[in-house]
């Protein structure tokens, strides 16, 4: 148990940074999201993994740990979910005014994205125009060599 919740932190976190990484906004709406989710079952996990006991103190059962589970780790992660909606409903509508400013879901704005895009397109062209010069060299070998 304890090695699947570590490796879903681990697998929530690493997708988180990767995009959070990433240059569009969704993307890091979507990575924000995941770190909290990591963050929600580290905290879970904190409070030691306990299947089938309640975290709310019954009638007739002695008040220890050994009958209970932590409710602590259960308020911190209810209240950081909250938190996590709010954020990211905020997140969103910056998002989505950004979009309308800028006319691009680019995280640095629409001049930023032209210019990624216009370095694309030159690395493009300079890349078929290599292929085009290597095709042309091969042919003129060929035909050197069967003449």
């Amino acid at each position: 148990m304890e090695l699947a919740m570590a490796s879903a932190i681990g697998i929530l976190t690493a997708a988180g940074v990767y995009l959070l990484l990433r240059a569009r906004s969704f993307d890091v709406i979507l990575g924000l999201t995941l770190l909290s989710y990591a963050t929600n079952l580290l905290i879970f996990a904190g409070g030691r993994l306990v299947a089938g006991k309640p975290p709310v103190l019954r009638d007739g059962v002695t008040p220890t740990l050994s009958h209970y589970s932590d409710p602590l780790p259960q308020a911190l992660v209810l209240t950081a979910i909250v938190i996590a909606f709010a954020m990211t409903a905020v997140s969103i509508v910056v998002a989505i005014r950004s979009r309308a400013d800028n006319d691009s879901d680019h995280v640095d704005g629409g001049r930023a994205e032209r210019e990624f895009l216009l370095a694309e397109q030159r690395r493009h062209e300079e890349a078929r125009e290599e292929a085009r010069n290597s095709a042309q060299a091969a042919g003129a070998g060929a035909k050197a060599g069967g003449a």
